[in-house]
């Protein structure tokens, strides 16, 4: 679409500042927010908040990433003072991830207002879900600053979810593609666990089959390692290969676009993956050297993944195909990783992100991609029933 045919949508924060909300202006309010938490002309909520006499902005929450984004991926993110409005500032993705009481005594309500990325592996919702029950805890009230879902809300990749594998990268029982907004999540979360219902400052414009670039609104990466729509469009399917010790991309300029390893033929890959004849999927082989993370300063072998059709290529069969095929073509790959730190420690990550060990498990023994999703669109199915009661657009 060109920028005159963009549907013009307004955020909730847009509907906040416009007034459509008078009882948020005067009371304390804590805001869980970062870099994403912006207006359509690219100011930050916080500092519009803060400046807005109309508004009483008392602390600031940080995620992943920090308040201003200032820490890379698993990161701890540290407590202190906002550099620009002197704000006290919360970790709450550091020694907790977990507001406590005294964390949220003094305040009216507590906002959200983080661009989430529609994927059940971000960590923003997990924020949003330990965020929901401190409130609650403390009968504090919850509000959420609606944004679009940046793959729309029509997009679903399915597979099993056993509470058991909960963790921060796998907090519900959703599809990795759930086509929520955060605001209909809380919703649906809230119901779910029997949690006072949250607030939604509902956006105005949105609608289910939009695409983030189909709106008239500024991107504004989500996450450092999310840059641009197309690493996001890829992100559900190529995510996994954090499961094992390939790169992701991460520290290059395509993360998540450019997967790979220091034992990989390049050419072999493209052609393994190519044979698959996955529908609008494209490989091309590179050579890539990370400048951190997996495999720093080290030459990969590797491809760059293209999406050619992304509204129907299939997510869930390139993402197991892609973490199946480096491992049978790279030994430096073959081992599964596992989690090191709070309760993802000991973990194989894979069944974290997947929320079950059994297409690991299946893997191992040998069975086909096509064999492990059976059933999951089934699943799919049964969610967007589920979730009915919970749309708000």
């Amino acid at each position: 679409m060109t920028g005159s045919t963009r549907v013009r949508v307004q955020t909730g924060l847009d509907v906040l500042l416009a007034g459509e909300a008078p009882d948020l202006q005067g009371p304390r309010l804590g805001l869980i927010t970062n870099p994403s938490g912006i207006d359509r002309e690219l100011r930050s909520g916080i500092d519009l908040l803060h400046t807005d006499e109309r508004f009483h902005l008392q602390t600031l929450f940080g995620p992943e990433h920090g308040i201003r984004g200032d820490a890379q991926a698993g990161v701890h993110v540290q407590a202190g003072n906002d550099p620009r409005t002197g704000l006290t500032v919360y970790s709450l993705y550091g020694e907790t991830r977990h507001p406590s009481t005294e964390m949220l005594r003094g305040l009216d309500a507590l906002v959200f207002d983080l661009q989430d990325v529609g994927v059940r592996y971000a960590t923003y919702i997990s924020t949003l879900v330990h965020a929901m029950e401190a409130a609650a805890t403390a009968s504090v009230p919850f509000v959420v600053l609606d944004r679009p879902n940046p793959l729309g809300g029509l997009r679903f990749m399915s597979n099993l979810f056993d509470p058991a594998f909960t963790s921060f990268v796998g907090i519900a029982d959703i599809p990795i593609c759930h086509g929520l907004t955060v605001g209909e999540f809380a919703l649906l979360y809230a119901a779910e666990h029997d949690l006072p219902e949250p607030r939604i400052i509902k956006m105005q414009g949105w609608r289910r089959e939009l695409w983030f670039d189909q709106l008239d609104l500024p991107w504004v990466l989500p996450s450092p390692n999310l840059p641009t729509l197309e690493a996001l469009a890829l992100y559900p399917a190529t995510c996994l290969v954090e499961g094992i010790s390939a790169s992701e991309g991460r520290g290059t300029t395509r993360p998540f676009e450019f997967l790979g390893a220091p034992d990989i033929n390049p050419f072999e890959l493209a052609d393994t993956l190519a044979r698959h004849a996955l529908p609008g999927v494209a490989f091309r082989p590179l050579f890539f050297t990370p400048t951190f993370q997996k495999h720093a300063q080290q030459l990969c072998g590797g491809v760059q993944v293209y999406l050619l059709e992304r509204e129907h290529a299939p997510l869930q069969e390139l993402g197991l195909h892609l973490i199946a095929d480096i491992r049978r073509l790279s030994p430096l790959s073959q081992p599964w990783i596992k989690g090191k730190s709070g309760n993802e420690a000991g973990r194989y990550f894979i069944d974290l992100l997947l929320g079950s060990d059994k297409p690991r498990l299946a893997l191992d023994a040998g069975a086909s991609v096509e064999d492990i999703t059976a059933g999951w669109h089934e699943q799919t199915a049964a969610f967007e029933r589920r979730r009915v009661p919970y749309l708000l657009y």
